[in-house]
């Protein structure tokens, strides 16, 4: 079984920073939350792993199926509950891409895929929050 390890250090206030594959990233709460908004928060990068891992997938499945594609940019509104520990419950992904409009079945597949079969952060997140996605043509 694959095992993912992340390590994270306090640096004082309310920011941490956490060594992700030999990467730093660095969060902390906004000025509303007593941090100094110095780094993201760490609901924020969910949205951010979310959106890398099925972007990434739609690269490749795209690259596979030879499909030339500019512009593509992936936007994520998500709802947080009321009540603690607020979480999100609704998520909305907005995929915006150019490519040839005979291609654009294609990118319909390749989300559907991601969205369905390769994306685990996709998969995660539908264990707790309804994700609906739609893809926007340039």
């Amino acid at each position: 079984m694959q095992q993912h390890t992340v390590n994270t250090h306090f640096n004082g206030g309310m920011q941490f920073t956490a060594n992700v594959s030999n990467h730093d990233v660095l969060m902390d709460a906004t000025a509303e939350d007593g941090g100094n908004d110095s780094g993201a928060s760490p609901k924020r990068l969910m949205l951010a792993a979310l959106a890398g891992c099925t972007g990434i997938d739609i690269v490749s499945i795209l690259n596979k199926m030879k499909v030339s594609f500019t512009d593509f940019d992936i936007h994520i509104d998500a709802n947080l509950t009321e009540e603690h520990p607020k979480t999100y419950n609704k998520v909305n992904i907005l995929y915006s891409i150019k490519l040839a409009e005979a291609d654009q079945p294609k990118m319909e597949k390749a989300v559907t895929l991601s969205q369905e079969k390769y994306c685990g952060v996709s998969a995660m997140f539908k264990k707790f929050a309804t994700v609906n996605w739609q893809i926007k043509y340039l």
